[in-house]
């Protein structure tokens, strides 16, 4: 028997079993995807250690997966010359399918999760979309599926008046349905999925671990967007997208020089300040969440090297795409919040172990006064309000405003 393991280094605060891709019985070859495991900031396969045939499911989904954990167990092929390894049991058909003399593509297994959340919610699986590979459905499907499907109304019972509001299920319970809590006219109730419950609790420990503290500046984005507009088309040539985040990545590499202390760690006895800016870029992934893909040593990159790897990221962000590594070690984190329309946010809450936040608010038109030749002048320039976010623990307001000082220099100064 061959251990199938939790891999040792994980990203995120925990892991569970999201969903199995093979079956009891299923022959794999080394290095076959059988597992997926689902942490707050990524979901990562484990990969078959050896061929053989999937014997044991030890850890099934939603239940917690601590690095060194045994997930199941394979049994060497090799090792049982009287068993043919290319058998499978015989498996009845899946319901709507019938089985000839053709072959026929049978529907992704369902994961004994999934198998319970669509009983209780009474929802027929040929009708969900999955989201997971190969189409599968996960456990997140069916409570996004059930939470459409509860429509409270009015019931108006004749003779009687307006009766009581009701929560409606549409479509037939199945036979383990539990009825839904009851909810007051005009709620919806939606359940919380994993992500949302892992960023509620990230958040929670950041707030009650770190004193927070905000200060904000104004920046003028007119030379980044005139060298944006001369450098734009040239990297374009080479498949390479120049974003505005690129320009602030690489700000802060600039300020972290002025103020190193802001790419730190606090530990009780002492402070570390890390020599690598690593810095993680937050990407909302509409609607499912948010994840933040880290540019490693980003002080070794130019504005072009910087550009090329958030393109990377973001597209492997939204096909959900990134493995561990993209999201692990960061040291800053920037919030670019002004993308969905907000002027200014704070605090922004600090990703520990980190110490400080960068928040990026709208970028818009307005009307500024500028000295010129002694004379005020009334001007329209692209501006935005920066904030950083900081671990008083760390520094001071001092520090905090000497870095944001660093930052809207480098910003405002930017040469073509």
């Amino acid at each position: 028997m061959i251990d199938i393991v939790v891999p040792l280094e994980q990203e995120g605060t925990t892991a569970v079993v999201r969903s199995w891709l093979k079956r009891i019985g299923d022959v794999v070859a080394e290095h076959d995807p059988l597992v997926e495991l689902e942490t707050d900031k990524v979901t990562q396969e484990v990969a078959s250690p050896a061929a053989g045939i999937l014997e044991e499911i030890l850890l099934d989904s939603d239940a917690e997966a601590v690095p060194g954990a045994v997930l199941g167990r394979l049994r060497d092929a090799a090792a049982s010359p009287d068993r043919d390894a290319a058998a499978v049991p015989d498996r009845p058909a899946a319901p709507g399918f019938v089985q000839s003399g053709e072959a026929v593509a049978a529907p992704p297994a369902l994961s004994p999760a999934v198998r319970s959340g669509v009983r209780r919610h009474g929802l027929d699986p040929a009708t969900l979309t999955g989201s997971g590979r190969g189409g599968r459905i996960t456990l997140d499907d069916v409570q996004r599926a059930a939470a459409g499907r509860v429509v409270v109304e009015e019931e108006q019972t004749p003779g009687v008046g307006m009766g009581a509001p009701a929560a409606v299920p549409m479509g037939r319970p199945g036979p383990d349905a539990v009825a839904p809590a009851p909810t007051a006219a005009g709620v919806t109730a939606i359940p919380h999925d994993r992500m949302r419950r892992a960023i509620a609790q990230n958040m929670l420990h950041s707030v009650t671990t770190a004193p927070h503290v905000t200060a904000v500046f104004e920046a003028d984005f007119s030379a980044v967007q005139a060298h944006r507009r001369r450098h734009k088309p040239l990297l374009e040539r080479d498949g390479v997208n120049l974003t505005i985040t690129a320009y602030l990545v690489a700000a802060c590499v600039a300020a972290m020089r002025a103020v190193p202390t802001i790419n730190s760690r606090w530990h009780d006895d002492r402070l570390d300040v890390l020599d690598d800016v690593n810095i993680g870029v937050g990407i909302d992934l509409g609607g499912k969440g948010l994840v933040v893909p880290v540019l490693h040593r980003s002080q070794d990159l130019s504005l072009a090297g910087i550009a090329e790897r958030l393109q990377d990221l973001t597209g492997r962000a939204r096909s959900n795409r990134l493995g561990p590594a993209d999201v692990r070690g960061g040291t800053f984190t920037i919030s670019n919040h002004g993308v969905s329309g907000s002027l200014f946010a704070a605090p922004i809450i600090i990703s520990q172990p980190q110490s400080a936040i960068l928040g990026v608010g709208r970028l818009e038109k307005r009307v500024i006064v500028r000295d010129v030749d002694g004379t005020d002048t009334i001007q329209i320039r692209p501006m935005c309000y920066v904030s950083l976010t900081v671990d008083h623990r760390v520094v001071d307001g001092h520090g905090t405003n000497a870095w944001l000082t660093a930052f809207v220099d480098t910003v405002e100064g930017w040469s073509s």
